[in-house]
């Protein structure tokens, strides 16, 4: 079931996306509440599932991963047992960092980042194309990131 928001927690969600670190004291001012009320509300939030986690983001060349790669990968069987299979044995690969499901010619696109491109071939080589149940796997290296939003558009045109 949705929850029903208002505009402050819109607001809330907003500034929270903008900057995890704000102080609930700043945040109450900039959505305009006093700070109680507005612990209450980024607290129901949590509770609701709304709000997930808080992370910084780490810009992964600066941390030593100069390669970003993404696989598509084909399986045989499309079965609930064999795609939940997989998906429990791609959360256990720490250079897999965000997996989608998808509909059409490839079951699964795995977004990847490594030290270099020998780790990621021996990835690719020793762990995905050798778990069980995939049929094919296709690798692309990205040449430069274009576009980085990992938030929900929150107040714009969609």
């Amino acid at each position: 079931m949705k929850v029903r928001l208002d505009a402050i927690d819109w607001r809330i969600l907003r500034e929270l996306q903008d900057d995890g670190r704000i102080t609930n004291v700043e945040l109450s001012k900039r959505v305009g509440i006093s700070a109680p009320p507005c612990l209450r509300r980024v607290r129901a939030l949590e509770e609701a599932g709304i709000i997930l986690a808080y992370r910084a983001l780490l810009d992964e060349k600066q941390v030593g991963f100069d390669v970003a790669a993404f696989a598509f990968v084909g399986l045989h069987s499309q079965a609930e047992p064999d795609l939940t299979a997989f998906e429990a044995r791609v959360r256990g690969w720490p250079v897999v960092r965000e997996a989608w499901m998808l509909s059409g010619e490839i079951d699964f696109v795995l977004q990847c980042v490594a030290p270099n491109l020998r780790a990621f071939q021996d990835f690719v080589i020793g762990e995905l194309t050798s778990a069980p149940n995939v049929a094919s796997v296709r690798t692309a290296l990205t040449i430069r990131q274009s576009k980085n939003a990992p938030v929900v558009p929150i107040g714009e045109d969609v």
